[in-house]
């Protein structure tokens, strides 16, 4: 029940559904690499559902090809992820596994998670598919979302994203968790208007953690600190960083 909201504000077509169970097995001889992973998938996972398969033939954009990579369909999966588990690795793991761009939505207790990865053909072995960085939501719950949140979920649906072909599709989905990214931040969302602003969004936010990072390590440390002039200096460059945080912040802004 708590991928609901998020599966409806996908809005898609009837044709697309496939509604099946995934089995863990299909995880387990995807080249899982070590044995703790396969206990994770075991132990930190309850079940996984194939939501959809969009297709050319079911929503009408076209596949999308060149020598990097190849999109002949995006697979929309659930996940649901039991308390203990280890939720990074296991959303990896999912992503590797299956050969399509995936659009994936990890529950876990009441809260909503959802994920992308581009996805390309491996540069050392061939026919292998590879995936690039993954972008991902905080956690969300759909009984409590922020104005934020909503506004994020409005922006989601299949009729109302650019359909050149499917990576642009799937590519305009992984803006908009840029734009939900900034929103945390800044408190207004906006989906990014080109790829050059999707990309400042995601150094941005990138940015944003290492200097949140940074401040919260330097504070430590001046809390700590006995020397005077060593207290002072560490000051000085919390001020520093506190001013970049708050400039990255306008960067952010819609």
């Amino acid at each position: 029940m708590i991928f609901a909201p998020f599966i409806d504000a996908l809005a898609l077509p009837p044709d697309a559904r496939v509604d099946q169970r995934v089995p863990k097995k299909l995880l387990l001889d995807q080249g899982v690499p070590t044995a703790a992973d396969k206990r994770q998938i075991q132990d930190g996972i309850e079940d996984i559902h194939w939501i959809a398969a969009l297709k050319p033939t079911n929503i009408g954009v076209p596949d999308y090809r060149d020598e990097v990579r190849e999109y002949l369909e995006i697979a929309i999966l659930t996940v649901s992820f039991r308390q203990a588990a280890k939720l990074a690795r296991l959303i990896e793991l999912i992503h590797r596994a299956i050969p399509y761009p995936v659009v994936l939505l990890s529950g876990q207790s009441e809260t909503v998670a959802l994920s992308l990865a581009h996805k390309r053909w491996s540069q050392g072995e061939g026919g292998k598919v590879v995936i690039e960085d993954i972008h991902k939501t905080t956690a969300i719950n759909p009984t409590a979302l922020a104005k934020t949140e909503s506004q994020f979920l409005s922006s989601l649906a299949l009729s109302t994203l650019p359909a050149a072909d499917l990576f642009t599709l799937y590519q305009a989905w992984i803006d908009r968790l840029a734009g939900l990214g900034a929103a945390s931040i800044t408190g207004s969302f906006a989906p990014p208007t080109s790829a050059e602003h999707s990309t400042i969004l995601w150094d941005g936010l990138a940015n944003h953690a290492r200097l949140q990072y940074e401040l919260t390590t330097l504070r430590n440390q001046a809390a700590k600190e006995k020397q005077l002039n060593r207290r002072v200096e560490l000051n000085m460059t919390i001020k520093r960083l506190e001013a970049e945080l708050a400039e990255l912040k306008t960067t952010l802004s819609p």
